[in-house]
């Protein structure tokens, strides 16, 4: 009779403590960490030669493509896929020749044809057809949906002509592009490294035949800083662990993106960038218990940054955290209520980047409001050495208390309050 009972008590037990166990396996909700994040861009870094640009950017969606499919084979929805050129100065000639503007629509034309994002790089000043090139950037930017930038600071220090020919470009942009909406595709930028795949500050003036990596991860965030508890240590380690893990998947499959293509991989920005279904402003709210803009965003915004720049595959770019108001639903609800402006967002910057991102202004804000706007954020990102930008989108007739009507052609993104300036 003894094994017969041994074989009952067996039976027993796993019916009374194994069989819990795996019902409560079977209904517990996907964890975050087998959530995974998003990729919002593969970007490819090509120096286009105008006699043979339509090969080189053939051959550059080809590569995109590939990289596009690997990615998803491994489980990662992509975005976007994009391209950045070396600074359009470098291929349009000094001065600008007269065809330059038919060239970018042609240029537009094709990334609309072939499903891809196109950024034309920075604009540098400093040369005697510094008026004209920043008249054609304006209406480049106006006519077309290509992406571009303004150097307002560098290793040299703030450059203030710069400042004032970048608020001229978002004034002539929103007076001559559809409801002003095209200022969402340019920034004045300052310190940014080459190589970042997050438009309009991506950048470079390498030898092409380059990507990178940019994640789409607000969502991600805020599932592994809800199992913290709103402890900012636990918080850390939870988001440093989790980042860690998806940063070297994503780095082995861009590894063998680089292998089979012969294109060179730069590196993964971990920047958690943020979307209408994935809100970074969430996720600090997730861990702070308290709107954003409240006491204890700015340690909530250096917890997630320093989370980022611990991981150990090769990195690129920002490493730090968007806050664009116009494309997060939390931000932009947040920013109408007035719960923070444009002074804290730069305080956020002090701690992890990436400057004034989607910010809805005033319509008949001047000039010289916009160039001290963009002067702050420059002087602070050469006195702390860090990367940041200005994307300062004016709503044409909307003053202060009205609510922006922006239609950016991209996705659904959210309107705001406009805010008075101070």
């Amino acid at each position: 009779m003894r094994p017969f009972l041994n074989r009952r008590r067996h039976s027993l037990f796993r019916l009374l403590v194994i069989g819990p166990l795996l019902i409560g396996c079977a209904l517990t909700p996907a964890t975050a960490s087998e959530r995974k994040p998003k990729l919002r861009a593969i970007t490819a870094f090509l120096r286009i030669e105008p006699s043979q640009y339509r090969q080189q950017i053939e051959d550059a969606v080809t590569v995109l493509g590939q990289a596009k499919a690997a990615f998803e084979k491994g489980g990662y929805e992509v975005q976007t896929i994009r391209i950045t050129t070396q600074p359009f100065t470098q291929y349009i000639g000094d001065p600008p020749m007269p065809e330059a503007l038919d060239f970018f629509k042609l240029l537009d034309e094709l990334s609309k044809k072939d499903s891809f994002m196109l950024n034309i790089g920075p604009l540098t000043l400093g040369g005697s057809s510094d008026t004209a090139r920043v008249e054609l950037l304006s209406q480049i930017l106006a006519t077309t949906k290509v992406n571009a930038s303004v150097v307002v600071a560098d290793d040299d220090g703030v450059h203030w002509n710069a400042i004032r020919a970048a608020a001229q470009v978002v004034k002539y942009v929103e007076n001559h592009s559809p409801n002003g909406a095209n200022n969402f595709d340019f920034a004045a930028v300052a310190m940014v490294p080459p190589y970042v795949p997050f438009f309009p500050a991506s950048n470079h003036d390498g030898s092409g035949r380059q990507f990178s990596v940019g994640w789409e991860a607000g969502g991600f965030v805020a599932d592994v800083l809800a199992s913290a508890n709103r402890d900012m240590r636990a918080a850390r380690e939870l988001l440093s662990r989790e980042l860690e893990r998806q940063a070297h998947a994503v780095d082995a499959i861009a590894k063998q993106v680089e292998k089979d293509s012969g294109w060179s991989y730069m590196g993964l920005d971990p920047t958690p960038a943020p979307s209408t279904d994935s809100s970074i402003g969430a996720a600090i709210e997730t861990l702070t218990g308290a709107k954003f803009g409240s006491s204890g965003t700015l340690s909530a915004a250096a917890i997630i940054t320093e989370a980022e720049r611990s991981i150990s595959v090769r990195r690129i770019g920002y490493s730090g955290l968007m806050l664009p108001v116009l494309e997060d639903p939390v931000l932009s609800e947040r920013w109408s209520d007035g719960t923070f402006d444009l002074d804290s967002v730069l305080a956020y910057s002090a701690v992890c980047g990436t400057g004034l991102d989607a910010i809805p202004l005033p319509g008949d804000v001047s000039q010289e409001q916009l160039e001290r706007i963009m002067g702050d954020m420059a002087s602070l990102a050469f006195k702390w050495h860090k990367p940041l930008t200005a994307r300062l989108i004016p709503a044409p007739g909307k003053k202060a208390g009205d609510r922006t009507d922006f239609d950016f052609g991209i996705a659904k993104f959210p309107n705001a309050t406009v805010r008075p300036l101070r």
